[in-house]
């Protein structure tokens, strides 16, 4: 999930990061500017993790900025200090920029190292991600936290007692909720479970057979219609996607095989599904088609790669 949106840490980072893990830093703060990850603050510590929490990462937060914090604890493993992940994402920032960071959260914990991240915490208000909302943190993290009807159902269907799900978000209150389950599902019918006006989520079992070897393999599948539906809705299901699969693959430890997105049902042929859970080695092999722009938007226009060529 990596590398999304093509936004990657800058050589300045790069070589921040590099230098930075020796206990001469408490706290650092990342931000997205120019379409690269780049360092906005740090400070030296001034007295225990306790201590400097609040003290010196708090007043880094602004109200309608998204931004990543790193702040280290005065604990160690084999890789050194440890770190907790914030990610900041305030209620009132843009959507746009809240999608951008929810996109590029894989990336920043793999330019620094995912080993030596110890907590991620996730807030929208200051007292979330304050030493009093991290503490809070820690206790729902030792006992299991209630399962919503959504997550039950995805609990289900690891323990293969349903077949195939569909979650679809609530636009008005911004949820997820569960639309549709069935235990009986089968390849043939699925195209026929996926709305041609609306966006939706859909995660499956997909049974076969490879290289003679019985196989069951989740597959989760985000069809997005083209531009039937609402700017906000196509806007709501993209930046709700990795969260959710954050939950599927972190917090209910299911294997997702493979992640795709259609645009028409039509695409969700046995063919198809076996050939994106196994690819052909050696074979180019066309991706699922993108849904296409609105009519009027004139010719497409070029843009360029990182090794300077024309895409």
């Amino acid at each position: 999930m990596s590398h999304q949106t093509g936004i990657s840490a800058s050589q300045d980072l790069k070589d921040f990061f590099g230098t930075c893990k020796d206990g001469n830093f408490r706290v650092l703060k990342i931000a997205i500017k120019n379409e690269e990850l780049v360092l906005d603050a740090s400070q030296s510590p001034h007295g225990s993790f306790e201590e400097d929490y609040d003290k010196l990462m708090l007043p880094l937060l602004e109200d309608k900025q998204p931004c990543y914090i790193l702040l280290r604890l005065d604990s160690k493993n084999n890789m050194g200090y440890e770190w907790i992940f914030i990610s900041w994402s305030p209620d009132h920032s843009p959507v746009r920029q809240k999608m951008l960071y929810a996109a590029t959260r894989a990336t920043l914990k793999k330019e620094f190292g995912g080993g030596q991240i110890k907590e991620e915490v996730f807030g929208t208000e200051k007292g979330d991600v304050s030493f009093k909302g991290y503490k809070k943190h820690l206790v729902s993290q030792e006992a299991p936290a209630p399962l919503t009807h959504a997550e039950e159902e995805l609990r289900a269907i690891k323990e293969n007692e349903v077949q195939k799900l569909n979650l679809s978000v609530d636009v008005e209150n911004e949820t997820i909720n569960l639309d549709h389950y069935d235990t009986k599902v089968n390849l043939k019918s699925l195209p026929s479970k996926v709305p041609e006006d609306h966006p939706r989520y859909h995660v499956f079992v997909f049974k076969h057979t490879h290289e003679g070897d019985y196989t069951e393999s989740f597959v989760f599948v985000y069809s997005m219609p083209g531009y039937k539906c609402s700017i906000k809705e196509r806007m709501l299901y993209s930046s709700c996607k990795n969260p959710l699969l954050s939950l599927i693959e972190q917090n209910l430890e299911m294997e997702i095989a493979r992640k795709i997105e259609i645009d028409d049902a039509k695409e969700l042929s046995e063919e198809n599904i076996y050939d994106e859970v196994h690819p052909k080695k050696n074979a180019v092999r066309q991706a699922f088609a993108k849904p296409k722009g609105p009519a009027g938007r004139g010719p497409k226009r070029m843009t360029r790669n990182k090794e300077g060529g024309e895409d």
